[in-house]
């Protein structure tokens, strides 16, 4: 009996790995998807354990927001610079993607805002720094700046942004 739950065990776990979409895949496939729909792809490297990267993910998907973020990016994500116990949740390649775009040394999340050919229109450094999970007023003055020069289809409501992102002090 225990030696079944291991077979199977292992048997999950190797289908998890074989069938993992490479850094490579998802930028396609994003890529892809952002001609089809005619919108430049958001990418956030992120890791499992990065507060920051959760708070920025779930402030794109506030429903004050959304529809601004889905109508204008093809958000995606690759998972990088995760501890040794949780490397096999890791997108393979991400952190040659993360290097390649100059984000390796930068913390998370480290975002990429890139057109449909690849090419990066912006990302989450200003002035050498990056502003990751924007939160202070600066930092999202600077987010929508980006947004409104890499925008498409909708037009940035700054407001909206500002109450979703500015972090609330208690």
């Amino acid at each position: 009996m225990k030696l079944n739950v291991l077979i199977i065990g292992f048997v999950i776990a190797l289908s998890s790995i074989v069938n993992a979409q490479t850094a490579t895949e998802i930028l396609t496939k994003a890529q892809n998807q952002a001609k089809v729909e005619n919108k430049n792809v958001f990418l956030i490297f992120h890791a499992s354990w990065c507060g920051w990267c959760k708070k920025m993910e779930k402030n794109m998907d506030d429903p004050l927001v959304k529809s601004y973020f889905d109508a204008n990016y093809v958000k995606t994500f690759m998972t990088v610079q995760e501890r040794a116990e949780k490397k096999n949740l890791e997108t393979p390649g991400g952190d040659a993607v993360n290097e390649k775009l100059r984000g390796k040394d930068q913390g998370l999340p480290f975002w990429v805002i890139l057109d449909s050919t690849g090419k990066v229109l912006e990302d989450s450094r200003v002035n050498g720094e990056n502003i990751g999970g924007p939160a202070s007023e600066e930092e999202v003055n600077q987010l929508i700046t980006k947004l409104e020069t890499t925008s498409k289809n909708e037009k940035v409501n700054p407001e909206k942004i500002k109450e979703v992102f500015i972090l609330k002090k208690k």
